[in-house]
């Protein structure tokens, strides 16, 4: 007797049941309809690409994390994130595209790290991104609050916050102190405020720089109030630096026009401690957080970049863009009980027969997904009872049966699971009353 091999799935791998992948493809579509609504086009870029194609821009921990493999004499490799892809693509395609170049793509990404809870190695992104062709308008900055607005919004959510920031006020502010080649190494301390502290990040400032030039970005990233206060007390900072000045230019301009876009203020907040960790935003950074449950982290975060296809072409390509890291944030969601997988079924009618009537329910349920509706057939040797069951479990609204009769006088028994009541009627009125649920 052979061996049996142990069904298994890899850790960080994420695999769903059918109640919870239907969950998951609701509020992936919910996402593309809301990139849509922007007017953003559709991409799909191979999940393998040449090996040096792909890590052109890669180095660090995050080539550590990339799948790499050979075919044959080919080097190949997984993606590991969105963004690489569509340098590739805007570069390969530059001559059939029209710039500002809108695009979205919702696909798997995968890298090698450590799997933890909420943390796959694959997962899937929704990226959305505004590519310009030697130069980009600072509004289309201002444009991507409001599509993280709306999303988050058709997504079932109110009490969210859209936290920016923008680097050259961060990079001007180190530029004025005389620490512009440490300002990466800050910037990345600055990035873990809010999971270890003031204190803490205080400390860590320390051990790299002098004291005196620590309590002043210390001053600086703890201005508070609203967000024309924050605008305001920046200005009474009187730095001259160009980028400091420029940034806060860049800042006060979005907040205008963000306004325009129709993101409510109280869905929006300065907030001089989001740096983002990734070395190639310059501008404009991102970070949306559920106030209730900020303990979750951000669920949507981006920016601006200035040179998108650097590594490609000598064409300079400036970028705005925003990611959802749908795979993470549906985990965290259902494991804190705040969405539930209740739908055990996509029909909206399930077609039995009493006996032998296959060919009745086949005809029944083209009808019926002429007009459409999903539509399950179950024609197995089983208890009517039983079937009855069984669209009960999967939250089937109505069932039709057929027997002998309903096949003689050319009509349908149809029931409602919900409030177990049953009626004979031609197909056009079962039709007519599914409908009108």
């Amino acid at each position: 007797m052979e061996a049996r091999v142990k069904p298994k799935t890899l850790p960080g791998f994420m695999e769903l049941l059918p109640s919870e992948q239907i969950l998951f493809n609701e509020m992936k579509e919910k996402i593309q309809k809301s990139y849509e609504k922007y007017g953003f086009l559709p991409i799909n870029t191979p999940i393998i690409e040449s090996a040096d194609v792909l890590l052109a821009k890669a180095g660090g921990e995050t080539e550590k994390q990339i799948y790499k493999f050979k075919k044959g004499e080919n080097d190949l490799a997984l993606r590991f994130d969105l963004t690489v892809p569509l340098a590739k693509y805007v570069t390969q395609y530059y001559d059939k595209l029209q710039f500002p170049f809108k695009r979205y793509q919702i696909g798997k990404v995968y890298r090698g790290e450590k799997a933890q809870r909420g943390r796959y190695r694959e997962f899937y992104q929704c990226d959305v991104d505004i590519i310009g062709d030697g130069e980009l308008s600072i509004i289309n900055d201002a444009e991507i609050p409001s599509i993280i607005y709306n999303t988050f919004r058709e997504l079932g959510f109110d009490d969210f916050c859209i936290c920016i920031n923008n680097r050259k006020i961060l990079n001007g502010l180190f530029l004025s102190l005389g620490l512009e080649k440490e300002s990466a190494d800050i910037l990345r301390v600055i990035d873990k405020i809010d999971k270890i502290g003031e204190e803490k990040v205080q400390k860590e400032l320390e051990s790299k720089i002098e004291s005196n030039k620590v309590a002043v970005i210390m001053k600086f990233i703890k201005i508070c109030g609203t967000n024309v206060e924050k605008i305001k007390q920046l200005e009474e900072l009187n730095i001259s630096e160009d980028m400091f000045v420029q940034g806060l230019n860049e800042l006060r301009e979005i907040l205008k026009y963000i306004t325009v876009f129709g993101v409510p203020e109280e869905n929006i907040k300065v907030d001089l401690t989001i740096a983002r960790g990734l070395d190639y935003y310059t501008g404009t950074v991102y970070e949306t957080f559920l106030n209730k449950y900020r303990n979750l982290g951000s669920v949507c975060s981006g920016g601006r970049y200035e040179n998108l296809a650097g590594y490609y072409t000598d064409k300079k390509m400036p970028g705005v863009g925003i990611s959802i890291g749908l795979s993470r944030l549906f985990f965290l969601l259902t494991d804190y009980n705040i969405i539930s997988a209740d739908d055990k079924s996509i029909s909206d009618v399930l077609v039995v027969s009493m006996n032998n009537e296959y060919e009745k329910c086949a005809e029944v349920a083209t009808k019926l997904r002429q007009n459409d509706m999903n539509v399950q057939i179950n024609i197995e040797n089983q208890k009517l009872g039983k079937k009855f069951k069984n669209a009960d479990k999967l939250n089937i609204k109505y069932v039709i049966v057929i027997g002998e009769d309903e096949v003689k006088n050319n009509v349908v028994s149809l029931k409602n699971m919900a409030t177990g009541s049953q009626e004979t009627v031609d197909i056009d009125k079962a039709i007519s009353i599914i409908k009108n649920k």
